[in-house]
């Protein structure tokens, strides 16, 4: 007999709805899968053998033949255990339901046949709700993160028997349900605050600029004036997620097994520190079968990078795609991936090696060769792409103590959220752009026009401190946000002296 099941499998983080196909014939016993399955897949046949007997149930003694289509289509992982087993039940008559052809199922057997979690359920199951699929089997682990897609019917199992019998109609199990408001709710807890950052008054203005528009940031200056400190304050002041990007992002984190157990929906955008050892594939994604990297991990939230200039080069220059285009490619011979990588870039670095170029208590240790070659690492066209470029000065501990606390990330964030509702209302009618760090060249003239005086200070400023085209139109999306932060509809002459300041930085190398 023949039974069909629908499963899911994960393609770069999309999801795909996979066609389980079980035939019992007659013949030798024997058990084979087709459908281009790897490894873990084929060695499902064991699992599964010892699952269904250790659930009560004979296994049949038939020549049985799974396969898995689409068959030009790469199986992996062990979540296609639980389906193949109720397929072969089906098939031997002992489940019988007539909407199985129409059920996704997902799920890994133990021996003793108890469902275990798997990665990715959250992209297979809006693959499911896109194709109509109303009904989802997924392990009880992975239930709440299921449960958040509205309009499907997720049904936790913990075991194969259960699932046999809630499918067989002799078991009532509640669809999983999930509060979004409750967990959206829990959004803002952050634990570290802008308050507790004494003086840098010019330096919090700049990641205020920096969130409210999208803009990469790089800070320079000398050991111990709170580059970091700051930085790991960024997320804190970023606008709130919306459910799409909670949905983008989470399915980053489901597919690569890093979604926390305690929360099913990333509600708070991710923040990621890469140490400056790592490798190309770890920051961009790779692999024999590509996983996303660090950029995509960002997806949607901040990318930090301390010493920048500790990187290796070919490290850092592998970023140029993606801060240009808000995604990785990755090709390889068979298939070519593409993983969403839309995050602003914080970056730290010392003004030379030994971080105490400038300081007026230290002095400087290192030769002008020594502090030329440290600077171009950074190369030329990198640098071009982060928007705001500030020196973080040194603060003196005796104005640390005088100094008042500092405001907090609350009362930033209001301002930050203000300015990108203007810029969602601005930019509704292309969905592809959200904020003023991803606008076009197109739309630069749309929106950001400037009156004579602006426009010759702008030229000046090009002209003197010799600019780049790039960096032109970098400083036209910045003082496109200022003048959204203080919710005017022009661009003038002060937005635009403000944007130049964020540009004086003269590191890097063609």
């Amino acid at each position: 007999m023949l039974a069909q099941i629908l499963s899911g499998a994960v393609i770069g983080v999309d999801g795909l709805i996979i066609q389980v196909e079980v035939d019992l014939a007659l013949g030798l016993p024997g058990f084979s899968t087709v459908g281009l399955a790897e490894g873990a897949v084929r060695e499902s046949k064991d699992r599964v053998k010892a699952a269904i007997k250790n659930s009560g149930y004979e296994f049949p003694q038939r020549k049985i033949t799974v396969n898995l289509a689409p068959a030009d289509v790469k199986k992996e992982g062990a979540g296609y255990d639980l389906p193949i087993a109720l397929g072969i039940l089906a098939a031997s008559t002992v489940l019988q339901c007539e909407e199985l052809s129409q059920t996704a199922v997902v799920g890994e057997l133990s021996l003793d046949g108890a469902v275990r979690g798997v990665r990715g359920v959250l992209p297979m199951v809006l693959a499911a709700r896109d194709k109509g699929v109303k009904c989802f089997l997924v392990p009880e682990e992975n239930a709440r993160e299921a449960a958040v897609i509205e309009g499907m019917e997720i049904i936790a199992v913990k075991r194969l028997d259960e699932a046999v019998e809630f499918l067989s109609g002799l078991l009532e199990i509640p669809p999983s349900q999930v509060d979004l408001a409750e967990l959206f709710g829990r959004r803002n807890n952050y634990r570290l605050d802008f308050a507790e950052v004494r003086g840098q008054e010019h330096v919090k203005r700049a990641l205020e600029v920096a969130a409210a528009g999208g803009h990469n940031v790089l800070l320079s200056g000398i050991p111990g004036t709170g580059k970091t400190m700051m930085a790991r304050r960024i997320p804190s002041i970023l606008p709130d997620l919306s459910l799409e990007e909670s949905l983008e992002t989470t399915k980053v984190y489901s597919t690569t097994g890093l979604l926390p157990t305690d929360l099913p929906l990333m509600v708070t955008r991710p923040f990621r520190s890469p140490h400056h050892t790592i490798s190309d594939a770890g920051l961009i994604g790779g692999g024999q079968i590509p996983r996303p990297g660090e950029v995509s991990l960002a997806h949607n939230g901040v990318l930090f990078l301390d010493e920048l200039a500790e990187f290796r080069k070919n490290v850092l220059e592998v970023m140029r795609q993606p801060l240009e285009d808000g995604h990785v490619t990755i090709a390889r011979a068979a298939t070519s991936l593409r993983f969403p990588a839309n995050f602003m870039l914080v970056a730290a670095m010392n003004p030379c090696p030994c971080g105490f170029l400038g300081d007026t208590q230290k002095e400087c240790i290192c030769t002008p060769v020594q502090i030329q070659r440290y600077q171009n690492r950074i190369s030329g066209p990198l640098l071009d792409r982060i928007d705001i470029q500030v020196e973080v000065p040194p603060v003196r501990v005796e104005d640390i103590e005088r100094a008042e606390q500092g405001e907090s990330s609350a009362c930033i964030r209001n301002r930050v959220n203000a300015a990108r509702r203007i810029q969602h209302d601005r930019f509704i009618a292309d969905t592809m752009v959200h904020c003023n760090a991803q606008m076009g060249s197109k739309m630069l003239k749309q929106y950001c026009p400037l009156d004579d005086s602006s426009s010759r200070l702008l030229y000046q400023a090009i002209e003197r401190l010799g600019l780049s085209a790039r960096a032109y139109t970098r400083i036209l999306k910045i003082g496109r946000t200022i003048a959204d932060l203080e919710q005017t509809a022009n661009i003038s002459t002060t937005h635009i002296a403000e944007a130049i300041q964020y540009r004086r930085l003269q590191y890097g190398a063609g």
